[in-house]
């Protein structure tokens, strides 16, 4: 009788060990958190505030006409189906903040350009300017470049938390939107 309680306690025991064990990994499982990220919008923001900041970008690197669909499109049942979206509801995403932004960075492109053109300027990966080089400037020079490189990236940082306040995109993403720029930005140096 004693035998078959101690043998019936480490069942119980054994069972409300795997219970708890179980319940631990299902409560695990629900912490998964899944920020979504709206790379498209970003894009397609990211690739209007640069050409209205730096003007055209280069022929080799334009989206494809959004006017212009397929023939097979046009005249067959496909024209019914879903269409492409060239993120015409994330284009207007503006406000004070951004359109002041891009006003003080578009006149501050005009300075830099010269120095764009000279290589002097390095567009990094992270969204952010820095100087390439600075052999043959005198010190004015140098400090006026170096002026220019912080007052850049200190309006981009506030444009990248703008953009990503607008599209109501978590701040701890901001780094995502910065390389999206990074890439707009590229472009234009080419």
């Amino acid at each position: 009788m004693k035998i078959e309680k101690e043998s019936n306690m480490r069942n119980y025991s054994k069972k409300l060990l795997g219970t708890a064990l179980f319940m631990l990994i299902a409560m695990g499982a629900c912490v998964t958190i899944n920020i979504y990220f709206p790379a498209e919008k970003v894009e397609s923001v990211a690739g209007e505030i640069v050409r209205e900041i730096r003007g055209k970008i280069p022929e080799t690197e334009k989206q494809p006409d959004k006017d212009k669909q397929s023939a097979l499109k046009k005249k067959t049942f496909f024209a019914w189906g879903p269409s492409t979206a060239w993120a015409a509801d994330v284009t207007g995403v503006s406000n004070p903040t951004i359109r002041a932004l891009k006003e003080r960075m578009k006149a501050r492109y005009a300075q830099m350009k010269p120095y764009y053109q000279q290589g002097r300027f390095n567009e990094g990966n992270n969204g952010f300017v820095s100087i390439a080089k600075t052999d043959g400037l005198n010190l004015k020079q140098k400090r006026d470049l170096k002026g220019l490189v912080e007052a850049d990236n200190n309006d981009r940082r506030q444009l990248y938390d703008a953009v990503a306040k607008a599209l109501s995109i978590d701040p701890g993403q901001i780094n995502r939107v910065s390389e999206i720029f990074a890439k707009e930005w590229q472009k234009t140096t080419r």
